[in-house]
């Protein structure tokens, strides 16, 4: 019973009838919790862990029974943690991050867990010939080791390097074989040069991004294979095709002609970064189109690209880190955690899902994204706060209130209570050493179950929070294999909507002397083979959400749905935390009064002094050969 927030006012908010007005009360600040008292960190262990939090965190001092997501601890901010801690030998396991979130707690599981030994790339420029023994991250026949060598412009001795796909590469690869035209995983950007010298700098700098990262300088090979493999290219030239433009707005013509749902590149030919290049017409800026494939980066590997091209044209290349390879992450993926133990948990997790959950009816989950629609919107301010606050209290990351705010959104448009969804993990907590700056696809998709029940509110986001903590620990599990475990029959899809929870890391101001003055940002376009999908956009100080939603449902209502269902979360955690969580309202006041008010405003003028079985006479009078009844 001891208040966990004390807010000092100057007068307690009254209704008109002078009463306690609760709704006006406003949220607890963050320092209105009460904090355990601070306690110097004991030992070298726990003081270097407090050190690294202090910086991470910007904090002037940490205390041992401090808490790392009360704090504001994230996901980015535990993957650049781990990195730190390997670089002092101190290994730990990223669930026990999630479950000992105190200083002490986590300090003592230190230096028990040990990475995933990486075998070494064994072909050398020396290498007379690529055989099975040199390639210890894929398992292919001397023939089909040669039929890879052969697609390899330069042959033998172009080749870096040869091994298996990632989990949700595999994925990605089959949704490109199945599409007919276009490619749901082709992403596309476009910005504006003042001038063509400026626009040669800027290439001239992503080429020598491209030579120092193995991932922008590879293929992938499947046909003839008994698995897809992927080929780093020891030298590949951009490839950049000038086109001529007619058109008033050329930006529009040129994202048109080279639009994803019509276009798809070469994926046997690196790297698999094109550039088109047109001169503005009536103007003397040029324009650039960027189409990155999915196989090669996420959202994360573009911050880190943009961030090199910036260094390079500023003259500070010779300063950036070493470069990590790709081939990491496939190592973490095969020899890490083994199959049988992905799938002892997914099988504990889905094994009593007997029916797909689809939203709005939603069910292809084979498509190409043409017929989605997108919206954008930014939440208020307050709300933004209040969540932050929340978390920050019950010591859980702003990510699983969203997680818990979704599946609410997801259970009562599917009308189902125990729902899955997808959601895209970060991918780099097992990335390996380097895995916080390294380029190529970590993200990965797996299904999330929440039960929206009469399980409390704060309860169910304690839950949520374990949840996706367990999930990390499998995040470079196959999909295939999670939606194995279910009880839903194939072809039946496990789930049809994603969620994408990310951080935004915000662009460094331009200014006259920026090496980056001259260049506009026109904007970018990305889309996935689920029918819903809603990414939440985390820019630090700031929430956003996009939402991409096929036809005939609105993306805009849907960020509406999930804009109220986080305010009710809100709400319920600030005044009600044990109000089941299944009481959580979804739908906005306008769409509420159309749904109860408009619609029902059916009453029509009719001749009222005549008998139904005259009125029913007189339209068989007026339409004798309609259907009467169906």
């Amino acid at each position: 019973m001891v208040p966990s927030a004390f807010v000092r006012l100057a007068a307690l908010p009254l209704t008109p009838n002078g009463k306690l007005d609760r709704k006006a009360l406003p949220p607890p600040e963050d320092d209105a919790y009460a904090r355990a008292a601070y306690e110097a960190p004991r030992g070298e262990i726990e003081i270097a862990l407090a050190q690294i939090w202090a910086e991470l965190l910007g904090l002037e001092r940490v205390g041992r029974h401090d808490n790392f997501f009360e704090l504001g601890g994230h996901s980015l901010l535990a993957v650049q943690l781990m990195e730190r801690l390997r670089r002092l030998s101190l290994g730990v396991e990223v669930r026990t991050l999630f479950a000992k979130p105190v200083l002490a707690d986590l300090a003592a599981s230190l230096g028990s867990h040990h990475e995933v030994a990486i075998p070494a790339n064994l072909i050398t420029e020396q290498s007379a010939a690529i055989t099975p023994e040199l390639l210890p991250l894929i398992e292919l026949a001397q023939p089909e080791i040669d039929r890879i060598v052969a697609t390899v412009p330069g042959g033998l001795g172009n080749i870096q390097d040869i091994y298996a796909l990632s989990p949700l590469q595999d994925g990605i690869l089959f949704h490109h074989l199945l599409a007919r035209r276009g490619d749901p995983y082709l992403l596309v950007s476009q910005m504006a040069f003042a001038d063509r010298a400026l626009l040669e700098r800027y290439l001239a700098a992503v080429q020598r991004v491209v030579d120092r990262h193995d991932i922008l300088r590879t293929s992938f090979v499947w046909e003839g294979l008994s698995s897809p493999a992927q080929v780093v290219w020891r030298r590949t030239p951009l490839e950049v095709t000038e086109v001529a433009l007619d058109g008033s707005d050329g930006a529009e013509q040129l994202r048109q002609q080279f639009d994803p749902r019509q276009h798809r590149i070469d994926l046997g030919r690196a790297p698999l970064l094109r550039f088109v290049i047109a001169r503005e017409p009536g103007s003397a800026r040029w324009l650039l189109l960027e189409l990155l494939h999915h196989l090669i980066g996420d959202h994360s590997t573009l911050e880190v690209m943009h961030a090199e091209v910036r260094a390079v044209l500023g003259g500070r290349d010779h300063a950036l880190a070493a470069p990590q390879p790709f081939r990491n992450l496939v190592a973490q993926a095969r020899l890490g955690v083994g199959a049988q133990e992905h799938e002892q948990f997914f099988r504990r997790l889905l094994a009593d899902i007997d029916e797909p959950t689809l939203p709005f009816g939603l069910s292809e989950v084979r498509g190409d994204g043409s017929g989605a629609g997108e919206a954008r919107r930014m939440l208020p301010r307050e709300l933004n706060e209040r969540l932050r606050v929340q978390a920050r209290r019950l010591g859980v990351s702003l990510a699983s209130l969203c997680h818990l705010a979704w599946g609410q959104v997801v259970a009562r448009s599917s009308g189902r209570e125990q729902v899955v969804f997808g959601t895209v993990l970060f991918g780099r907590m097992h990335g390996g050493a380097g895995a916080d700056r390294a380029m190529g696809l970590f993200i990965n998709t797996l299904p999330l179950r929440l039960d929206l029940d009469g399980t409390g509110v704060e309860a169910s986001v304690r839950i949520t929070h374990r949840r996706l903590a367990e999930l990390l620990a499998h995040e470079h599990a196959s999909l295939a294999l999670a939606q194995r475990c279910s009880s839903v029959a194939a072809p039946a899809p496990l789930f049809s909507a994603l969620l994408n929870y990310r951080h935004n890391t915000p662009a460094p101001s331009s200014g006259p002397d920026d090496v980056l003055s001259g260049v506009e940002w026109l904007g970018a376009e990305e889309r996935t083979n689920y029918p819903l999908t809603l990414s939440v956009e985390d820019f630090g100080e700031a929430l956003g959400l996009t939402a991409q939603v096929a036809a005939p449902i609105s993306a805009d209502r849907v960020c509406g749905y999930m804009q109220r269902a986080l305010e009710q979360l809100a709400e319920a955690l600030e005044h009600a935390p044990n109000k089941p969580v299944r009481e959580l309202d979804i739908l906005p006041a306008d769409e509420r009064a159309y749904l109860l008010e408009e619609l029902n405003r059916t009453a029509a003028a009719y001749p009222s002094e005549r008998c139904i079985h005259e009125l029913f006479e007189a339209q068989v009078a007026k339409t004798p050969d309609a259907v009467a009844v169906v």
